[in-house]
């Protein structure tokens, strides 16, 4: 079960596992998005809301439906932007950056969980947090908010499933190159700034965070739950107290 597979992570993720031999169930906001699924015959596309019940019944479902069972879900579907504190409207962005990127893990965390339990076998769940759930950024408070909160979350989660042999940890993608990102590549002189905060000096690619899920799935990280992972070419580990060395 892969959410916010139209795109970025989420497709390279879906891809991925695809390749390795899983069955997967793809599902995003936007039907149209999944259509490179579309003629998968090892994947079921489920187009819907992930921060609505029913489509996490509708997910879970076609998961046991057509698959006979689910052993892994990645939640990883999430939104971008927030306005000012003081601006029109800002509650109610943030309200929905909240059902997004935090709801969404909430109720996915509960449908899918006594799903993998019925397979019998030792299962994991990975959410899609961010490098900015670590700390503040200048102007994106409500996404910060968000993503800490999903940080925090795995952490609760994951204590509260490891004896049902259930492991539930996070990746912390730094700046990658996805359709949410997109609109940087339109202001190179930010886009190349980012970049420079990067001590590999460079943005991420959404195969790089995918290898990072699959590992975290997989029984190769079979003694490790309540992490979140940073994906983000060491950003976060910078004080951010001075210039980082440059390239050779």
């Amino acid at each position: 079960m892969i959410t916010g597979a139209g795109s970025g992570i989420g497709r390279a993720a879906a891809e991925l596992f695809v390749s390795r031999g899983c069955q997967v169930v793809a599902v995003d906001v936007n039907a149209e998005a999944l259509e490179w699924a579309a003629d998968n015959v090892q994947v079921i596309c489920v187009a819907g809301d992930v921060s609505a019940a029913s489509t996490n019944t509708a997910m879970v479902d076609a998961a046991l439906h057509t698959w006979g069972r689910l052993d892994i879900a990645v939640l990883n579907a999430g939104t971008v932007g927030g306005p000012g504190f003081e601006a029109d409207g800002a509650i109610e962005r943030f309200d929905r950056l909240l059902a997004v990127n935090l709801r969404s893990v909430a109720l996915g965390i509960r449908h899918c969980a006594p799903a993998i339990r019925l397979t019998g076998a030792d299962g994991a769940i990975v959410a899609t947090a961010s490098t900015s759930g670590m700390g503040g950024d200048p102007g994106n408070w409500a996404y910060n908010a968000s993503k800490a909160g999903v940080i925090n979350l795995v952490r609760a989660a994951a204590i509260d499933y490891a004896v049902q042999g259930i492991r539930i940890n996070a990746v912390a993608p730094g700046p990658t190159e996805t359709g949410m990102t997109q609109g940087l590549r339109g202001l190179p002189e930010l886009h190349r700034a980012m970049a420079r905060r990067v001590p590999m000096q460079r943005w991420g690619e959404p195969c790089e965070l995918a290898e990072a899920i699959w590992f975290l799935a997989s029984p190769a990280a079979s003694f490790i739950t309540g992490v979140t992972l940073p994906v983000d070419g060491g950003l976060s580990a910078s004080a951010g107290h001075f210039d980082l060395p440059s390239a050779p």
